[in-house]
């Protein structure tokens, strides 16, 4: 490969984002209140949103219509060419079509569309022709710019592809807005992975078997309860179950000398760090890494309670499900 070869792909490649950057800023210009009309027709939707398309808008249908379901609004695609066959069936009352077709005249559609104005359910079309058959049949509109494809002779589906799923896009995160849809919402949906992770709170992932001892308590009885509990730890707590204090592996090497004649108050590490049961667990990796010193485990303590350790949380609960 010559250089002059990596400097064609090069500059391919930047006219290509380019020239989609550019339409998704005459997308973004031309939104207007055909938007807003055609989100309060999702937002009226007793049912579900039903998305469909053919060929690459079909593959961003599926997409949007996971977006939808993952941030609050239930939403299912349903193959237009399926839907001809049976699965019209999948669309009720109480429903709200989205079709999808950049030409608007996608001939797989005309079933479903038909099937929409027969029952009375809403439609909105997303196309980039105001004047084609799936528009002039929907209730809502949601216009995408007429700008070309990026392969440069207008037939291979790039930048009508990206102006489609920016539109989606738009549509879900107004909805999530309008609902008030928060990172907390969005883990019921989304618990698996790196995402579902990062959105655990503390109380998803600790043990609530808290290793405790009372104040007062000699260090023979303080080591038998760490090593049954097995976390390395301690929790001293005084009459009233507050926790006041922590016997780690490092107050005992700093006190190895006259170990067992000692009491728990004379060996632990007052006003511990502690985290609360509704705090995020990437919240307690970053309290657990913290310099002077690097801790393994954390008491869980409800700030708005009386001081008391609901649990613990070890660092390798939080390594397990992927953070840190």
């Amino acid at each position: 490969m010559t250089d002059t070869n990596t400097a064609t792909f090069l500059d391919t490649a930047r006219q290509v984002i380019t020239d989609e950057a550019r339409a998704l800023d005459a997308l973004a210009a031309a939104l207007d209140d055909s938007f807003v009309r055609a989100l309060k027709l999702i937002l009226s939707a007793k049912g579900r949103i039903i998305v469909s398309g053919i060929g690459k808008s079909g593959h961003i249908g599926r997409k949007i219509a996971a977006t939808l379901a993952s941030t609050g609004t239930p939403a299912q695609f349903v193959h237009p060419a399926e839907a001809s066959h049976g699965d019209l069936g999948m669309i009720a009352k109480g429903d709200v079509v989205l079709a999808i077709s950049n030409s608007g005249e996608a001939p797989e559609l005309a079933n479903l569309v038909a099937y929409t104005r027969r029952f009375d359910i809403p439609l909105i079309g997303l196309s980039s022709r105001a004047d084609s058959t799936l528009m002039t049949q929907a209730d809502e509109h949601l216009l995408i710019p007429a700008m070309g494809e990026a392969c440069g002779f207008g037939m291979v589906p790039t930048i009508s592809t990206t102006l489609t799923l920016a539109m989606g896009d738009a549509l879900a995160v107004a909805l999530m807005k309008y609902r008030h849809f928060g990172p907390e919402n969005f883990r019921d949906f989304h618990p698996g992975g790196k995402l579902g992770a990062q959105l655990s709170k503390v109380r998803d992932l600790m043990h609530l078997d808290v290793p405790t001892v009372r104040t007062g308590t000699p260090m023979g009885e303080a080591l038998l309860e760490m090593s049954q509990k097995g976390f390395g730890v301690v929790g001293v707590t005084d009459p009233a179950d507050r926790l006041i204090g922590i016997v780690t592996d490092g107050d005992l090497r700093r006190h190895m000398d006259g170990l067992l004649g000692l009491t728990v108050d004379q060996v632990m590490t007052a006003h511990p760090r502690t985290i609360g049961p509704d705090a995020m667990a990437e919240k307690a990796v970053a309290l657990m890494t913290l310099p002077d010193p690097k801790i393994t485990c954390l008491f869980v303590v409800d700030p708005k309670g009386v001081g008391k350790a609901e649990g613990i949380l070890h660092i390798h609960d939080c390594l397990r499900v992927g953070l840190g």
